[in-house]
């Protein structure tokens, strides 16, 4: 990225970020996607490249920088052999200064226009590639620079939220549920919107840094790619919120979910809630148990004391099992305060799991709450 085009680019990918939710039409979007890509890093050329089910070929390949005569001469698309494979084989990405000295170069058909410099990067849905943005040759004739490939990584990230987004509502619409969509809409602008814009606004305090604190700015990047992996999370907790309307079971997660719409009367509010990673299939039941009866204590407590007016709960499987209640209240109590039964009961959850519990005042006030135990050897989707 030359020295006068980084806030341009910025704003590019800003402007694409908070559009994520302006088309829902999956086709038009991807369009959108790589041409977005295109003007990011000021790319000669572009494809996205969406994975078969079997995800070790390309169904489709959506290019820019190529015209209608040029992809009638070169003939069929490519289906993922050689260097656009590399990416299939290990999604993660990939920037070439010569594409074509790489060993697994595959070579280009007749008509094809001559391309040097790559920059590839994945596209995820859930822990899935649903596809790859391949870029090449910067219109400068430099090689593709690690800013470029952050950029475009947040890109990616960005594009995995609209994809996701348009299948919520596609969804939505199969159910024909009025209820779902209205509530689950609303939670989308209240959770994922206003993430978004955040996100933006941070990458365009990012624009300032690119020539005076390249690193500074790269960093600032990566925050931004995080952020929006946690917008994806909320909305697969959406999808899953609908899909378990739809088909209720006893699984933790459904379960959650239950608790949270039952604390809405005492709270006069929905509480939002995150689950990730396989609550359901690594949590044994006894851990469970323990989780929602602490979950319930917690909910029932910003009900009863902390005159809160927002409710964020997340459940997360890692390495642990963290449960982590967020509320804007009044906070804490007092140190050395006398404290209420609640708060022991949920320590000694803790304990018989031999687990932690705390209670702290928020960054920007109000009470977090986590209680995190270790989770039991079992199976593991």
């Amino acid at each position: 990225m030359t020295s006068g085009d980084g806030p341009h680019s910025l704003r590019r990918l800003i402007d694409a970020i908070v559009t994520v939710g302006s088309d829902l039409d999956l086709p038009a979007m991807l369009q959108r996607i790589i041409e977005a890509a295109v003007d990011l890093v000021d790319a000669e050329h572009g494809a996205l490249g969406v994975l078969d089910d079997t995800r070790t070929r390309l169904a489709q390949f959506i290019t820019v920088g190529i015209d209608e005569e040029g992809r009638r001469k070169i003939g069929n698309l490519p289906e993922g052999h050689g260097i656009l494979g590399l990416l299939i084989l290990d999604a993660k990405p990939l920037r070439l200064p010569d594409l074509t000295q790489h060993p697994d170069s595959y070579g280009f058909p007749p008509h094809h226009p001559p391309m040097r410099s790559f920059l590839g990067v994945p596209i995820r849905l859930r822990d899935e590639v649903f596809g790859n943005l391949y870029l090449t040759d910067k219109r400068s004739g430099e090689h593709f620079t690690t800013v470029d490939e952050e950029l475009v990584s947040g890109l990616a990230t960005a594009a995995g939220v609209a994809i996701e987004n348009a299948r919520l509502h596609t969804r939505l619409h199969e159910l024909g549920l009025a209820e779902d969509r209205e509530r689950i809409a609303r939670d989308l602008h209240d959770t994922v919107i206003q993430r978004l814009f955040a996100t933006g606004m941070s990458l365009q305090g990012a624009a300032r840094l690119v020539t005076s604190d390249p690193d500074a700015a790269v960093a600032r990047i990566e925050g931004a790619v995080d952020d929006l992996d946690l917008t994806v999370k909320h909305i697969r907790t959406a999808i899953f919120g609908l899909e378990q309307t739809r088909r209720p079971d006893d699984g933790l997660r459904n379960r959650v979910l239950s608790l949270a719409r039952e604390s809405a009367g005492p709270l006069g509010f929905d509480p939002r809630v995150l689950l990730d990673g396989p609550v359901d299939t690594a949590v044994d039941e006894r851990t469970g148990t323990e989780l929602l009866a602490t979950l319930r204590e917690a909910l029932s407590n910003v009900a009863r004391h902390a005159r809160a007016s927002r409710v964020e709960v997340a459940v997360i499987v890692d390495d642990a099992l963290t449960l982590r209640v967020v509320d804007d209240g009044v906070g804490p109590p007092a140190e050395g305060a006398p404290r209420g039964h609640g708060l022991v009961n949920m320590a000694a959850r803790a304990g018989r799991l031999d687990g932690t519990f705390t209670m702290r005042e928020g960054e920007g006030g109000g009470t977090v709450v986590e209680w995190r135990v270790p989770l039991r050897p079992g199976p593991r989707a």
